[in-house]
Parts: structure tokens; C-alpha cells; sequence
């Protein structure tokens, strides 16, 4: 099909739920993804978090080919040797006992709340504000938009909201029917919120004397997003519950729940028919090996720092402040962003933006300083079109 045919048709078939950009693409390789017309662009965006280690990476591509020949799904009726595998290796990595696998961050995040509330056998949930967790009504109940909710109301009972980094407002909220506090370890949605050094040490310790359980949901911080395996390791401080998704499995859907010692379903409290099948285990142990054998984690924090500097140093009158961590930066503006993302667009370099006026930078953690030059050149090129858009 040619591309207007496409466009055309999606409209047609398909629930009208995105704004999508003005281009199909067809192929995707390393850092780069290629549309309909055969135009090659630079990818900062990486299905939002989720291609860390690159568009079909060789190793994932092959484990991949070689499950599907074997054997693709089984139900959770049955043992198969991938998910063990993979189960063992996500706690081994993150410091915790227990996996859950399930189909996206969304289904993690709620996994998360019933074995909260099952462990616990209390109802409370505290999150905070400037939070996504998902868009299922569980997850969404504990994201922090009016705009996301409000068609959906009354979502789940028992969610209370309080300011991120300010560990005396969680304090003054836990009570005795609070199970659990949730947090992203960096905001993503809201605009890359970085928190202080020790605010997630400070949560620890409160929840610790609080006896309530700590979640941090690492779905979009995870895999080397931040130049650490996942967000948590900057504070070095274990949750009780992790929530994963996005870059687990190089590219496929797919979520975990890890959960610290003891804390665990009883049989037939939760299940999952797609959840951790073998073709998807395959592929996410492949995407660990691949992080591990390229050093990507490493690589992620340093170009990071290489990227964040070069954005700083760009000295645009329409920014308001750059934040980032590893490969997570934000780039706050003064006004909206997305005639930006067309501008970069129509440039050869794909960007997002989240929260209106932050432009999202979340490439995968493959690139190099060549990538990072082409990114800047198109700040470079057409900085007066950027300024005055």
C-alpha cells in the first residue's frame, strides 16, 4: 500500500485514539528507521523508551527466528525453560526474589496493586503528582491527569496524591489503611522529573516505619534508560514491588513484576494466558545479553553527559531548563513543543514531545557521538525557525 492509501485507511479502521505523525514507516535499523518513501531518519524517540538496544538488534532478531521455529505459546499451564531463565536473570540484575510476567508496563503496574493489597490487606495506594503509571483503570487511577481521567471517572477508590521529592508530605499522608506507595524513579510523561539524591533513600526509610510497601515503578527508567540498569540503582535503594515494560524485550510487549521476598501471590490470585511465553522470554534474555555484551548501560550514561552538555551548551532563548539522567533528557520550553518534533521531523530526525512543552530525547542506547552531532546540527540549521515557532 502507498502511503496516502495508509493514512487513509487507518482513519477508516482504526480507533482514532492517536495523533500520529505524517509518515509510515517500514524498517527500522540501529539507530535509524526508514518510511514508505525510502527517507532514512534518525531515531530519538525509540518507540518511546522501548528499542534500547537498537531497531532489530541481531541477537534478538535470532532468538526470535529460533523460539518461533520450536515453540511460540503454551499457556502458564505448562513449564517452559525460557521464562525460569529469564525470571532468574531480572532478579538477579534488580535485587529482588520473585517474577510475574505479564503484557505491557500498564498490566505490571497492575499486578502491582493487587499484590500490594493482597500482601497487605489494606487499600490505600499513594502516588504522586506529575505520575503516569498506565492507562488501564487500575494504573490510570494512580496517574496523576485530568485530562487522561476525567472521561472515565469513577476510577479506583482509594488512591491519594502527593507532591514528588518531598518526602515530609508522604509522611503526614501514610496512615494505617495505606498499602503501598508507588513512584517513578524519574518522572518520564511529565517531563523527565529528576529527583533529589535522597529522596528515594528518604521514601525507603519512611515506608520502612511506616510498614508500608514501597513500588517503584521502573517501566520507562528501566534496562539503562538512566545510565544504571534501572532508576532505583542511582539511590541504591530496593523496593518491595518493581513494575517493567517498555525495553524488556527489545521491541516485543511485554511486562514483569518483581517482588521482593515474601511478597507473593498465593496460586490462582493473578495470571496472565500471554504472559512470559517462550517467545517472548527468548527475546527479552537475548535483549539482556545484548545490553551486557556492548556495554550499553555504560554507554548510556556517558553519552548522556555528552548529549545533556551539547543541549546546554545550544543557549536557546525558548528553554526553560534541561534535565536529564543517562539517556532520559528532557528539554523544558517556554511555549509548546510539537511544531518542534515537525520541524525535526522534516529534518530526518524523529524527537517527541510529552507534557506539552518538554521535548523528549530518549534514543536508543546504542548511539554514538555521530548521532548526537546530528541531532544538534538540526538545532544548529534551523535554530530561528525553532525559536520563532
Amino acid at each position: 500500500m502507498k502511503k496516502l492509501d495508509i493514512i487513509e485507511q487507518e482513519a477508516v479502521w482504526i480507533q482514532p485514539t492517536y495523533t500520529r505523525q505524517p509518515i509510515v514507516l517500514v524498517k527500522g535499523n540501529g539507530a535509524y528507521v526508514w518510511d514508505t518513501e525510502g527517507r532514512k531518519y534518525l531515531d530519538f524517540v525509540a518507540g518511546i523508551a522501548v528499542n534500547n538496544v537498537g531497531h532489530c538488534h541481531p541477537k534478538v532478531v535470532d532468538a526470535i527466528k529460533r523460539q518461533a521455529e520450536l515453540l511460540i505459546h503454551t499457556s502458564n499451564l505448562y513449564f517452559t525453560e525460557p521464562q525460569v531463565v529469564l525470571a532468574r536473570r531480572l532478579c538477579e540484575i534488580a535485587g529482588m526474589r520473585k517474577a510475574f510476567f505479564c503484557n505491557s508496563g500498564a498490566e505490571a503496574v497492575e499486578g502491582a496493586i493487587k499484590l500490594a493489597k493482597r500482601y497487605t490487606g489494606k487499600s490505600k495506594i499513594i502516588a504522586a503528582r506529575g505520575s503516569f503509571h498506565g492507562r488501564t483503570a487500575g494504573s490510570l487511577s494512580l496517574t496523576d491527569s485530568p485530562k487522561y481521567q476525567a472521561p472515565f471517572m469513577p476510577l479506583m477508590p482509594g488512591v491519594e496524591f502527593i507532591p514528588y521529592n518531598d518526602v515530609d508530605a508522604l509522611a503526614e499522608r501514610i496512615d494505617d489503611e495505606t498499602a503501598a506507595v508507588i513512584l517513578e524513579p524519574v518522572q518520564g510523561e511529565s517531563g523527565v522529573n529528576i529527583p533529589d539524591d535522597d529522596y528515594l533513600k528518604g521514601v525507603r526509610e519512611i515506608c520502612d516505619e511506616k510498614e508500608v510497601l514501597l513500588i517503584f515503578d521502573e517501566v520507562q527508567t528501566g534496562f539503562g534508560r538512566t545510565g544504571r540498569w534501572f532508576g532505583k540503582d542511582h539511590a541504591d535503594v530496593l523496593p518491595d514491588i518493581m513494575t517493567l515494560g517498555k525495553a524488556i524485550a527489545g521491541g516485543l510487549p511485554m511486562g514483569a513484576v518483581l517482588s521482593s521476598e515474601g511478597v507473593e501471590f498465593a496460586p490462582g490470585e493473578h495470571a496472565s494466558t500471554f504472559g512470559g511465553g517462550p517467545l517472548i522470554c527468548s527475546a527479552a534474555i537475548a535483549t539482556i545479553e545484548a545490553i551486557e555484551s556492548e556495554d550499553l548501560v555504560r554507554n548510556s550514561a556517558k553519552m548522556g553527559e555528552i548529549l545533556l552538555h551539547k543541549l546546554r551548551s545550544l543557549d536557546l532563548s525558548i528553554v526553560r531548563e534541561i534535565r536529564g539522567r543517562g539517556l532520559m533528557i528532557g528539554m523544558e520550553l517556554e511555549k509548546a513543543g510539537a511544531g518542534i518534533v515537525d520541524i525535526f521531523r522534516e529534518s530526518g530526525v524523529l524527537i517527541n514531545c510529552t507534557a506539552e512543552t518538554v521535548l523528549r530525547f530518549v534514543p536508543p542506547l546504542i548511539i554514538g557521538e555521530r548521532e548526537i552531532s546530528g541531532l544538534i546540527q538540526v538545532f544548529d540549521e534551523r535554530r530561528d525557525e525553532i525559536e520563532s515557532v
